[in-house]
């Protein structure tokens, strides 16, 4: 502010000679000032100040009702951001410096007083006080900025003692800043190494001794006061003068526990399961190299042991992926319990696990392990008020015998433990050097029938029914066939079971049906006397959500009547969740779509569920047909099931009739079909034709 702009100025002064003086020099300026305002007490100045606002406030420092310093500080109370410049006489002069200490701008020695120095001091002491205020304004912006950021901010000076803390930084030390002030900062920030628990070195002296920014290493904790510990990293940087010489040091940190925390939780996630929390397939593998490395010195072994669960696919499918996500913690808390804190128990996947048995004095010790495994994944599992029951299939390689890394002893493992599941099932096999040709073959046919459909490899071929009283052919049983382009045929025992375990046997099936259905509508067209059309359904089909979709809308599409269509499948598939078995089969019956069921009497062979189903026939597996001739004393079975299908009203068929014996033995108790080789192998569609319209007089042997 300038004199020009003074508008008001306040003079207090109880000689009126000294202020007639006053108002002549002022009165040599007049153009300058609005108004010069005079009181002679100070009671009167507060009085005015109150009321009526002015630019600049002239006091003398003995008036009749406040002296010296303490009329300074009245003056100051009752107008704190007018700028005052203090009249004093000639042994007043200490008096006026120590006014400038409580917030004066300038003093004026009566006597000494001229216009232009009057002017002066007034001017200065506007400037000076707009400064004031200005170096206010931003001294409080930066004491709120440093409290509103997240960081901490300390300083020191150079002998290294704390001038200044921020609240975030009194929060995380534990002092306050009053308290800190002037303490050694070693004090107040104590740093620690995280591993070697050993005090760093005080930074702040670091960076002054250094001249430069310099970060603390990125293992530290903070020693808060009461002993607790954050860690945090920070940068640190000197304080420079004029002259660049550095005159102390700020530090600027942060608590990183949600970072590290962060830090710890993604490390722990790239290397374990989500679901179980069990070592991945990556950390599996680093420890399986260290197994690895280790054994040799030890003279020991090391086995892994691949498991895949046996029908928790269907559990999965029936009661949601929520149950079968707790059957799996389930059984991976249960194969933890059965090895030993030096072991690992990994979940690559899906319903598979391969455990690191490390350490090993004999191979045996991995049979052990396996056993107690099968018997610990077998028992119940009450999991959301259902008891389901699940098996597991095991297989086993042992290092060094079975591969020298850990690639090799898990394919080994992977191996091993597909012998295991063709062996029945919810056992467990070592891995033979035999096993890698077989693994070949299997990957080799399954890359081809992923082929197989669109290139129209498969074809069907039927094998008639036959009626035991009447000779007639009552029906065909539509038999899938593989050509492979340069294998050739391929029997459905190589193919059909890889498919099933790849999935491909969806596809498959429903090509099946609906070829099968599409050929049965064409002979029905062409007046050919077919009954019914039997097609095969595997379990991966049946229990497919869209299954009875898929029937319906095939009937839908090649025209077929469902009386026409008979599906047929094992008993297994059937007594698995046998109320949803009952749910579909009745929506078949409903819709006149006839069910048998094959192979009988080598699966379950539970007698309630033929009265509780709605099924139309049973037929009987070949391999007791077979006993009919090869054993004669062991037809029992046979016989049985005839009674007994007779006695519920179903439908028998036997399966696999190729002697004129057995079709004697059949015809003499009264079962109703037959099929075999006796009357005709599975032949083409135009063969097929041929024997609907001449019928079967003799065994008809063209394949």
């Amino acid at each position: 502010m300038s004199p020009k702009s003074i508008k008001k100025l306040l003079l207090v002064e109880d000689n009126d000679g000294d202020a007639r003086l006053l108002r002549e020099m002022l009165a040599e300026q007049e153009s300058r000032f609005t108004e010069l305002i005079h009181v002679g007490r100070m009671s009167d100045a507060e009085k005015h100040l109150a009321e009526h606002a002015v630019d600049i406030i002239l006091l003398d420092l003995g008036l009749p009702d406040a002296q010296g310093l303490g009329a300074v500080r009245r003056a100051h109370a009752a107008a704190p951001r007018v700028p005052l410049v203090v009249l004093t006489g000639l042994d007043d002069e200490s008096l006026a410096t120590q006014t400038l200490q409580e917030g004066a701008q300038d003093y004026l020695i009566k006597g000494q007083i001229d216009t232009r120095g009057l002017l002066r001091a007034l001017r200065y002491a506007v400037e000076r006080k707009a400064m004031e205020e200005a170096l206010f304004v931003e001294k409080e912006r930066a004491q709120v900025t440093l409290n509103c950021i997240g960081d901490a901010v300390a300083c020191t000076d150079t002998p290294g003692n704390i001038t200044f803390l921020n609240l975030v930084a009194e929060k995380m030390t534990g002092w306050s800043r009053k308290e800190a002030a002037d303490r050694p900062m070693a004090e107040v920030f104590r740093i620690l190494d995280t591993t070697t628990r050993e005090v760093i070195p005080n930074p702040m002296a670091m960076a002054v001794a250094c001249n430069r920014t310099l970060h603390l290493p990125s293992n530290c904790i903070l020693v808060r006061r009461d002993g607790f510990e954050i860690p945090i990293e920070d940068s640190v940087a000197p304080i420079h003068d004029r002259e660049g010489q550095a005159t102390g040091a700020v530090i600027v940190f942060r608590d990183v526990s949600a970072a590290r925390a962060m830090t710890l939780q993604m490390t722990h996630s790239a290397q374990h399961d989500f679901l179980t929390g069990l070592p991945n397939r990556m950390l599996l593998n680093d420890r399986v190299r260290h197994a690895i490395a280790l054994a040799p010195r030890h003279k020991k072994k090391v086995a892994l042991l691949f498991l895949d669960l046996d029908g928790f696919k269907h559990i999965n499918d029936s009661l949601g992926h929520p149950t079968g996500d707790k059957l799996l913690q389930s059984i991976a808390k249960r194969l933890v319990g059965c090895v030993r804190g030096s072991d690992a128990v990994s979940r690559q996947g899906g319903d598979e696990f391969v455990v690191l048995l490390s350490e090993m004095a004999q191979a045996e010790d991995a049979a052990i392990t396996a056993r107690r495994m099968l018997q610990a994944v077998a028992e119940a599992h009450s999991i959301d008020q259902h008891e389901l029951h699940v098996t597991t299939s095991i297989g086993v390689s042992v290092y060094p015998d079975d591969g020298l890394d850990a690639e090799t002893l898990i394919k080994n493992a992977d191996t091993a433990m597909y012998q295991a599941k063709e062996n029945g099932r919810q056992s467990y096999q070592f891995f033979k050097p035999a096993m890698n040709v077989r693994a070949v073959e299997r990957q080799s046919i399954e890359e081809s029938l992923r082929r197989a459909l669109e290139r129209q490899e498969f074809a069907l071929h039927y094998q008639p029914k036959i009626n035991l009283k009447t000779g007639e052919i009552t029906g065909a049983e539509a038999l899938i066939r593989w050509t492979h382009p340069t294998r050739g045929p391929v029997s459905p025992g190589q193919f059909i079971p890889v498919a099933e375990d790849c999935g491909l046997i969806l596809p498959i099936g429903n090509w099946v049906l609906r070829e099968a259905c599409l050929q049965a509508r064409a002979w029905v067209d062409a007046g050919l006397p077919l009954a019914t059309i039997a097609v095969n359904i595997s379990a991966i089909q049946f229990r497919d959500e869209n299954f009875l979709e898929g029937v319906f809308g095939t009937l839908r599409e090649t025209g077929l009547d469902p009386k026409s269509l008979e599906l047929e499948l094992t008993e297994s598939v059937l007594m698995k969740h046998a109320e949803s078995t009952e749910s579909i089969l009745k929506t078949l019956r409903a819709r006149g779509v006839q069910v048998a069921v094959d192979d009988f009497g080598t699966g379950y062979s539970s007698l309630s569920y033929l009265r509780k189903f709605p099924i139309d026939a049973l037929k009987i597996d070949q391999s007791f047909v077979r006993q009919i001739t090869t054993t004669p004393d062991e037809t029992t079975i046979v016989t049985a099931v005839i009674s007994m299908g007779r006695s519920l009203k179903l439908r028998v068929v036997a399966e696999g009739v190729e002697t004129q014996e057995e079709l004697a033995f059949l015809q003499a108790h009264q079962c109703d079909e037959a099929q075999g080789y006796y009357f005709s192998r599975p032949v083409l569609p135009q063969l097929f034709a041929r024997l609907l319209e001449t019928g079967i007089a003799q065994p008809v042997l063209t394949s």
